[in-house]
């Protein structure tokens, strides 16, 4: 039994055996991004499939079923309705600025006028203070903005197929990992080539890193969004979907977050002259949508990640600009598990000095 283990582990076999997983990871590889937010899903809905699989009497083929049900009801449906609205407003906007019915030279001009005396004079010394330059580099960026939406609508035109059936082997691996997730990742954890412990710690990390990502930031984002659509609403300013899914997406920022959007918003209602409106937006933007991450990152992260948050935007932005979207999560995943590698390999060396130089472990 020893000769066969030695004769599974010499080179020629090891290398086969690298061969054949790469060959198998470029079978799989456009199907990365389907089968990485099913394992997501996977995971953050797993405590809901053993509630329906504790009242359906023990069928985890059921439960699976009914948790595909919620997700697609609370999640995936919603998703298509607001991307359509989106789209449609952010549309409207390309084609209002091509067209020259957004009058951004008069808006200029106005938000200006109300800038200090040393401000104004700086941006004239800079060339930034023409309200004709801005205004042409309004119109430039939106005809650029409008090819690229042309273009992306006749990828996904051109590509429905690859859509559909991206979206089809998700839901189907999700249902597959929902049911049976808990033993595969057991089998997984037991067969790293990593010692039983480290291996649990780091896959203990993995799970508490992509739970306090997706609660911590997409869950605390999307209510920000939601509060920041309302206050725009009740401001009347056109396009509030679309404002508030930019609110949700800088929310992922730490510390300066959905600022980016309702400060500029709120700067410009009072530079117009909507005065009220202006304060409604920057007293929301302070109390309530900021307020909002403190109150509920708390309650649902439960602990901290042990993440610094320079450590989250940078990851954050980096693993949007390698993997768009999957990198919201990928990224802060890669950093925590970074800082969780390094520190068992500095507790080790630790507790290897304290042995040598007698100091109790």
């Amino acid at each position: 039994m020893i000769m066969e283990h030695k004769r599974l582990e010499s080179g020629g076999y090891m290398l086969f055996l690298a061969a054949i997983t790469l060959g198998f990871a470029l079978i799989i590889w456009p199907f990365l991004l389907p089968i990485l937010w099913a394992a997501l899903a996977a995971i953050m809905f797993q405590p809901m499939f053993q509630w329906f699989r504790r009242t359906m009497g023990g069928g985890s083929n059921r439960a699976a079923i009914a948790t595909l049900l919620v997700i697609t009801i609370a999640i995936i449906i919603p998703a298509f309705l607001i991307g359509g609205v989106v789209v449609d407003q952010a549309t409207s906007v390309v084609v209002a600025f091509q067209k020259g019915r957004i009058d951004l030279a008069g808006w200029f001009e106005t938000i200006f006028a109300a800038l200090p005396g040393f401000l104004r004079e700086n941006l004239q010394n800079s060339g930034l203070g023409s309200p004709a330059l801005i205004q042409e580099r309004a119109q430039e960026l939106a005809l650029e903005s409008s090819g690229l939406i042309a273009r992306q609508a006749v990828s996904i035109t051109g590509s429905a197929f690859g859509f559909v059936l991206s979206f089809g082997v998700g839901l189907y691996v999700t249902y597959f990992l929902l049911r049976d997730g808990r033993p595969i990742g057991a089998k997984i954890i037991d067969h790293l080539p990593l010692g039983s412990n480290i291996a649990r710690e780091l896959a203990d990390r993995f799970l508490s890193i992509v739970r306090a990502t997706v609660k911590g930031s997409i869950v605390v984002g999307l209510v920000q969004g939601a509060l920041g659509a309302a206050t725009y609403w009740i401001a009347g300013m056109p396009s509030v979907v679309l404002l508030g899914l930019l609110t949700a997406f800088f929310s992922l920022l730490p510390a300066i977050g959905p600022a980016i959007v309702w400060a500029p918003v709120a700067l410009y209602l009072l530079a117009v002259g909507d005065i009220w409106q202006g304060v409604v937006v920057l007293i929301s933007g302070v109390a309530i949508i900021g307020m909002a991450d403190n109150v509920l990152r708390p309650i649902l992260v439960g602990r901290d990640t042990g993440i610094p948050d320079w450590i989250i935007l940078v990851s954050t932005l980096g693993g949007i600009a390698a993997m768009g979207l999957a990198g919201i999560v990928v990224g802060p995943m890669a950093a925590g598990l970074f800082l969780a590698g390094w520190s068992i390999l500095y507790r080790s060396r630790i507790g290897e000095t304290e042995t040598h130089t007698g100091a109790p472990a």
